[in-house]
């Protein structure tokens, strides 16, 4: 195979983004050879702006059943990611996700084993894997530079979405159509990257606070609190009512703290270990000599052009994913585990109980008597469970 086909199911703020760099040849050796939308306005907008060469799609039979494309991009509302990843690999197709990997992890779990039985190359949009700051941590903390880890801690606020946003799709800040809110929407990059990072919290207690700042019935205000096998904690707060938001990622460890904030990496890096330093010292008062260095960072962020470009890689060239596929579960793990430590008022475990978490969801979906005027179609998510 010398060019990668590929074709996109959903195209709407998200797919379509995906649609234009790829007709306009933004990713070396892939072409954009159909779309797939239930939208009319949509399709309309594909017939528009990507060409007469692309074949459109009102229904996802037809697009699998086409043979139009080599692999798919997902690029619906979130329900749908795993079932149609799932027909993707059936139908013979590579296939690249949106974040998040599904609303709760039993389905993206039964995803991942279909996929590992297709051979076919499976990856995430976790476009922020791309960014060199990120990469740099990443190989730091693998590298030992932070010693052993004490804490964590992600302010991650700086989400802001007025109402007028959540207003203008049926899907959007519902159970049924969601999901979720800010942990299953905004949250996706952050709760990857910091598993990508630090692994995975062995539990969670969180408070999820449903509609604080909006008219939404799905957390919009998130404070949860996690701790490690080793016995590290963490803290993740979370917001979509803030202005001026933050975004600031804190680590402590044994040998130093470091701090990634406004596109700087800031590493304190102690000359002697704090626990070495604690055992030794023999004054009244004192703390271990830090050294501040600003991480220099070379690397351009390449964004979601980059999972693109570096999924097409490993389907012509056998090169390493930086997203695969079957690791979308584990920053669900997270999201679920919140969500269900809030609605059960106490710790949840990782892994998570997943029939517990499918039995809370189903009651939100069920119970929701929330109401949203749009021309969108809220999915009915009833009989997924």
């Amino acid at each position: 195979m010398d060019n990668v086909r590929i074709g996109i199911i959903g195209i709407g703020n998200m797919g379509s983004n995906h649609a234009r760099y790829l007709s306009n040849g933004e990713v070396p050796g892939a072409e954009l050879t159909a779309v797939c939308d239930v939208s009319e306005d949509r399709l309309k907008w594909a017939k528009q702006n990507l060409g007469e060469n692309i074949q459109i799609f009102d229904n996802s039979d037809a697009f699998f059943a086409s043979k139009a494309m080599d692999a798919i991009m997902v690029a619906t509302p979130h329900y749908d990611h795993p079932p149609l990843a799932i027909q993707g690999f059936e139908n013979g197709y590579h296939v690249l996700i949106e974040k998040p990997a599904g609303v709760y992890t039993k389905q993206v779990r039964e995803m991942n084993e279909i996929a590992e039985k297709s051979g076919k190359v499976f990856s995430m949009m976790f476009n922020q894997r791309t960014n060199p700051m990120y990469q740099k941590l990443r190989e730091m903390l693998n590298a030992g530079e932070l010693g052993e880890l004490k804490r964590t801690v992600w302010i991650i606020t700086n989400w802001y979405r007025p109402q007028s946003y959540y207003d203008s799709g049926g899907w959007r800040a519902t159970w049924g159509g969601e999901g979720g809110g800010v942990l299953l929407n905004q949250d996706p990059h952050q709760l990857d990257l910091w598993q990508w990072t630090c692994g995975l919290p062995k539990r969670v207690r969180a408070f999820c606070h449903l509609g604080k700042y909006h008219n939404i019935e799905v957390e919009d205000d998130v404070t949860a609190y996690v701790e490690y096998e080793n016995g590290a904690t963490g803290l993740f707060v979370t917001a979509t009512g803030e202005a001026p938001g933050t975004n600031r990622f804190e680590l402590s460890g044994d040998r130093g703290k470091i701090v990634v904030e406004n596109g700087n990496l800031t590493f304190w890096r102690l000359q002697v270990s704090e626990r070495k330093f604690n055992a030794e010292y023999k004054g009244g008062f004192g703390s271990p000599e830090a050294w501040k260095c600003e991480v220099p960072i070379r690397r351009e962020v390449t964004g979601h052009k980059g999972i693109t470009t570096n999924w097409v890689n490993a389907i012509l060239k056998g090169t390493p994913l930086l997203a695969p596929g079957v690791e979308g579960i584990r920053g669900l793990q997270i999201s679920n585990a919140m969500h269900l430590s809030s609605w059960t008022d106490s710790w949840a475990d990782i892994p998570v109980d997943e029939d517990l978490f499918i039995e809370k969801l189903q009651e939100k979906v069920k119970n929701s008597s929330f109401k949203k005027e749009s021309t969108e179609k809220v999915m009915d998510v009833t009989d997924t469970f």
